[in-house]
């Protein structure tokens, strides 16, 4: 069994504070931000946007090029309906495991076909000299609330809990549109939507964050 964090514990953000971990929510109604790893994938990003489409939310997807490069389409219509897209490398590749030239290289020929200021490590693993490779071009935004969709020992409801007791104003939420997710997120994620919208949030992607222009 996987042991993960649900909520980013407060002592690792300073230890590491030229990552994004979340925003100030200072606006008239509090901000959650969503956001969709690993996709595109076909019978589930597309679920996930009529979702999101529902509540008139708007999140940002960390899109795999590989899954860009099998999916035009779908990749495409992400950003017709007002989303961010975002770097998450091109074969999913795990930072700590691959030399950093190698790494390096490979989130460029993501950016070729995604093109986005913003990339976030898969897994959350990427080194300091990565770091201070990639902050020089892109923006890389963690997060501090993990859904755990991608776990397939916990339920759908179990995640929507993950989500409610972790998320405050300005969360970065992770959620995760790959087929080893479906299952948690079609699920949770209309019951999300529903929670926190008549809680009074509304929800943007990243690139509608003044300071991330």
């Amino acid at each position: 069994m996987s042991f993960y964090f649900t909520k980013t514990p407060n002592i690792v953000k300073p230890l590491a504070s030229d990552l994004i971990w979340s925003f100030n929510s200072d606006n008239d109604k509090p901000v959650l931000y969503l956001t969709f790893d690993d996709g595109p994938v076909e019978g589930v990003t597309d679920r996930v946007l009529e979702e999101l489409n529902k509540f008139n939310a708007k999140a940002t997807f960390f899109c795999v090029g590989e899954n860009v490069e099998k999916n035009p389409g779908l990749f495409n219509q992400i950003s017709e309906q007002g989303h961010s897209v975002a770097n998450h490398t091109f074969n999913h590749l795990n930072g700590w495991k691959t030399g950093n030239y190698s790494y390096y290289k490979n989130v460029l020929k993501a950016d070729g076909l995604i093109g986005s200021n913003l990339f976030r490590p898969p897994y959350g693993k990427i080194t300091r000299q990565q770091v201070k490779s990639l902050k020089k071009r892109f923006k890389i935004i963690m997060w501090d609330v993990l859904s755990g969709d991608f776990d397939v020992n916990i339920t759908p409801e179990r995640c929507l809990n993950n989500v409610i007791k972790a998320s405050k104003p300005g969360s970065v939420i992770v959620f995760h549109d790959s087929q080893k997710a479906k299952g948690n997120i079609i699920e949770a994620l209309p019951e999300v939507l529903k929670h926190f919208t008549e809680k009074g949030y509304i929800f943007k992607n990243i690139s509608q964050y003044e300071k991330i222009r």
